[in-house]
């Protein structure tokens, strides 16, 4: 059920989710949080589609709040609020709000979203695009109790991990951390397995993925040992090399769904290890409203203390391999010269003896 509301309040708006729910004969307390989705209008489409997706695990009261922008003087003068009211099986398992802030009042998008908070629920904020530098201290972030973004949208990724490092409150997370998890997951149970010292660590994947670099930290505050940043034609992160006391622990992932992680004295193993939608991370996110210690850790340890592999590198062997051809070509010739050499010597020779 779809209701449009233009030009009108916060009031209004309770009034048509009540009227709402008493037409489709659904109760709002089934509902555990408040999802506030601050984005504009090119990419509203996909990110309420993955928090209503996320809404089979989490059911929640969802507002997205969209700011237009005032495109004549005249615009920006008019303070209007549109919405569109859905619930039922248009909002998913809960129920959704679509604002639309025009003039002014997109400056106080607190104050539009304040009156529909569900009472005594959590709040969570998710910038899906064009985050705050600082969303704790965002007029939106400050009335909620977890804040994602994702870097990954950012232009500039890994100058915005920087960013979020000096800016982080006990609440922040990130997308591009939870796109890690399952990697986390995979070297932690690998390392279980062994009781070898880390000595080194590898991490490769693309170039402007900022996943990786968090991972890099995160092994690097966790394992206390030099951790090297190399690139990779993707997709995501391709690999992870450890080198320890018994042997190398290497977790490749090629093909961006299937992983193999190789142990040294044991047979490689087929590991599922796929790239993940975005519903299925937001809904791992809502799973927990506690602050990420492990996310900030790993955060503060910095990206300037990665070291960086070099582009194109050579080993010896190779290089001698690949002069070998040469030498074995100029070999081949040195006989030739040489008969040319005596050839053209005997030449005067002949002619003399002829006359």
């Amino acid at each position: 059920m779809k209701i449009d509301l233009t030009d009108t309040t916060a009031g209004e708006i309770n009034k048509a989710l009540v009227q709402g729910r008493r037409a489709i004969g659904t109760p709002a307390v089934g509902m555990v949080l408040t999802l506030v989705i601050v984005t504009d209008e090119e990419n509203a489409y996909d990110a309420l589609r993955a928090a209503n997706d996320a809404s089979r695990e989490h059911p929640s009261r969802t507002l997205v709040v969209i700011k237009r922008v005032s495109r004549t003087p005249r615009d920006r003068t008019t303070s209007r609020l549109d919405a569109e009211v859905r619930v039922g099986a248009d909002a998913g398992t809960g129920e959704t709000v679509v604002l639309r802030l025009y003039g002014e009042v997109s400056d106080h998008a607190d104050s539009v979203v304040l009156p529909l908070l569900l009472p005594d629920a959590p709040v969570v904020v998710w910038w899906p695009v064009n985050a705050p530098l600082d969303p704790a201290k965002d007029p939106l972030g400050a009335l909620a109790q977890r804040r994602v973004t994702d870097t990954y949208a950012a232009e500039q990724p890994v100058r915005e991990l920087s960013a979020r490092a000096a800016a982080y409150t006990p609440g922040d997370t990130d997308l591009s951390w939870t796109r890690i998890t399952p990697w986390r997951s995979m070297l932690a149970a690998a390392l279980d397995q062994v009781t070898c010292e880390v000595r080194g660590v590898e991490v490769e994947g693309e170039e402007f993925n900022p996943s990786c670099e968090l991972l890099a930290m995160w092994l690097a505050d966790r394992l206390d040992v030099p951790v090297r940043r190399s690139s990779s034609s993707g997709p995501g992160l391709t690999a992870v090399r450890m080198e320890t006391t018994c042997g190398p622990i290497v977790l490749d992932r090629a093909d961006g769904s299937l992983a193999t992680l190789s142990i040294e004295g044991q047979p490689a193993r087929a590991v599922a290890l796929k790239r993940r939608e975005t519903a299925e991370l937001i809904a791992e996110e809502l799973r927990r409203l506690d602050p990420d210690d492990t996310y900030a850790s790993a955060l503060r340890y910095g990206v300037e203390r990665l070291t960086t592999a070099p582009e194109s590198s050579k080993a010896p062997e190779q290089e001698s391999a690949a002069a070998a051809p040469d030498t074995v070509a100029e070999a081949a010739k040195a006989p030739a010269k040489k008969a040319a050499a005596k050839t053209a010597k005997k030449a005067p020779a002949r002619k003399a003896a002829a006359k």
